[in-house]
């Protein structure tokens, strides 16, 4: 299977951040482009821990992002770099930042509909 990232559907459109993903099998595939400044802390209050259940294992093709875990654990990951992202995490960026990720569909799908709930709600 593939796809062009220009041709998969978008998941979520926020200001500042576009989710685009596929389903393979029980994979989602997600290309995401996040501005500078973008922080997920916001949209993940009200999950457990007021943070992403879901493991994401990826690759981060420009920019870098930073993790949070809930026992206080930070790290990076950059461009060029592969990465393992255990439940349990926020993430922000400073700059301009792409990437490829894969999830399991199941968590991915409660995230993304917790995020859009969220979402509605504000507006």
């Amino acid at each position: 299977m593939q796809e062009r990232k220009e041709q998969l559907p978008v998941a979520l459109d926020l200001p500042g951040a576009k989710f685009q993903m596929v389903e393979w099998g029980e994979t989602s595939v997600a290309y995401i482009q996040l501005a500078a400044g973008a922080n997920a802390a916001p949209l993940l209050e009200g999950l457990p821990n007021d943070n992403c259940h879901c493991p994401h294992w990826g690759y981060v093709l420009e920019g870098a992002v930073h993790i949070r875990y809930t026992d206080g654990k930070e790290e990076v990951s950059k461009a060029g770099e592969v990465f393992y992202w255990r439940p349990g995490h926020t993430v922000w960026v400073d700059e301009d930042t792409s990437l490829v990720e894969f999830s399991p569909k199941r968590e991915l799908k409660e995230v993304y509909d917790h995020i859009s709930r969220k979402v509605s709600a504000e507006s």
